[in-house]
């Protein structure tokens, strides 16, 4: 019994003894987690506006709080008496690093393709991206995948080195997007005005661009059983909204639209014919 009383009365002793550090190392480690999201949210306030793409901001303030939570928590240590352990820690990194790199191949690929998307990215914030099956609108950039909302609501989060190694299509960075869709004619129509007409027709919904670079095309696509197919080319405007919504609603305008002006201009929009003949047995 004196032996247990005598082991709690040292540990007591050497408690006393590291309270003063331990209670300073405390203080520290708030005052460094408190400046740690300070200067994030600083980034986020002051240098985000200014930059063209967004995400870079959010990425920076994420590696800078992370750094700085590091750094108060290592001197912590030291103030607690882990001198030794702290300094077993720093002079092991770069074994550590290399076990963990075998061990943790993805994850830092991953966390340096964030790194090289977040200062040399091919998209920006609400951005329409597809990359490999997914489609959807850039939400957030993390130190280790990307968060993509797609048009039926589903957050999916792709991992920074699939985005990097794999083709990305952007729909919305440059504000342009072509839509297109198909049409036919009986063979009957007159073909000049009913080309008329349906250039006409899409010059009547004023979300469809009509500039030297971005102009309508009307084109005979092929020659069916029964109709002659048309191709109809537009621009719009992805600046206006990225919303997937908007850009198949203006689609469906446009295609009404069309469709309206033949019918009262006469034109016959045929189905497709199908031949049955009967045989005598």
């Amino acid at each position: 019994m004196s032996k247990l009383s005598d082991i709690f009365s040292d540990l007591y002793s050497k408690f006393s003894d590291q309270l003063p550090a331990i209670l300073i190392a405390l203080v520290i480690i708030i005052i460094g987690f408190l400046i740690a999201r300070g200067l994030k949210n600083l980034i986020l306030k002051k240098i985000k506006p200014r930059l063209t793409n967004t995400l870079s901001a959010d990425f920076i303030a994420q590696v800078t709080s992370i750094i700085i939570r590091a750094i108060v928590i290592i001197i912590a240590l030291n103030l607690m008496g882990f001198k030794n352990f702290t300094s077993q820690i720093l002079a092991g990194a770069g074994i550590l690093t290399f076990v963990l790199g075998f061990a943790f191949k993805d994850i830092g690929e991953n966390f340096l393709a964030g790194i090289i998307l977040a200062f040399k990215s091919p998209f920006r914030l609400k951005d329409l991206i597809e990359s490999g099956n997914v489609l959807g609108y850039v939400q957030e950039l993390n130190l280790r995948e990307t968060l993509v909302k797609t048009p039926d609501g589903k957050d999916v989060f792709i991992p920074n080195g699939q985005i990097l190694k794999n083709p990305l299509i952007n729909y919305t960075i440059d504000g342009f997007l072509r839509y297109e869709f198909i049409i036919g004619l009986d063979y009957n129509s007159n073909i000049a005005e009913g080309i008329k007409i349906i250039s006409d027709s899409i010059f009547e919904i004023s979300d469809v661009l009509n500039t030297k670079n971005k102009k309508t095309a009307v084109l005979i696509e092929e020659l069916t059983a029964s109709t002659i197919n048309f191709k109809i080319l537009f621009w719009i405007d992805t600046f206006k909204s990225t919303s997937r919504t908007y850009h198949n609603n203006i689609r469906s305008a446009v295609i009404d639209k069309v469709v309206q002006n033949l019918m009262q201009k006469g034109f016959y929009l045929p189905s497709t014919i199908i031949e049955v003949k009967k045989y005598k047995l």
